[in-house]
């Protein structure tokens, strides 16, 4: 058997088994970095962090959490959830916006990818929103902050 847990004895994919995980409350957080140009960082706070475009945070919050809800059609092997709770925050940190999603769920698998597919459909849609302003938005360092609830806690 291999040891990634989406390729069977075959080396074939398939979706994990969890017929036999209990049910806990599962969560797990993810971040996301976007870097603006210090010229873009400072056109958004003037503005109130809008554009033509509309308010961006908000706009991110929204679809980060849309992005959660429905990360089963957009990955594979991941297991459709009903999702209790996911939250977005977008701080900015000097030119940096960060954007945090965190899920939660009581369940048999976990919401990591839940966590990392909100905070990165939220970084892109700031970038969306703000490309008008600069290509030189870059989005980086998207991982996983922190899980709780399986057979292994992180963070």
């Amino acid at each position: 058997m291999s040891s990634f847990s989406h390729v069977d004895s075959a080396a074939r994919p398939t979706m994990v088994d969890v017929g036999d995980k209990s049910v806990t409350k599962r969560t797990a957080t993810a971040e996301t970095r976007v870097r603006f140009p210090h010229a873009v960082a400072e056109a958004l706070r003037n503005q109130q962090f809008n554009t033509s475009k509309g308010p961006v945070f908000q706009t991110a919050i929204i679809a980060g959490t849309m992005a959660a809800k429905r990360t089963h059609e957009l990955i594979p092997f991941c297991h459709p959830l009903g999702i209790e709770s996911c939250k977005l925050a977008v701080d900015m940190e000097g030119d940096d916006a960060i954007v945090r999603c965190t899920v939660s769920v009581h369940h048999k698998t976990g919401v990591e990818m839940e966590a990392l597919t909100g905070a990165s459909i939220a970084a892109l849609t700031i970038y969306d929103m703000c490309k008008a302003l600069s290509h030189d938005i870059v989005i980086a360092e998207t991982r996983l902050v922190e899980k709780r609830g399986g057979k292994s806690d992180i963070g």
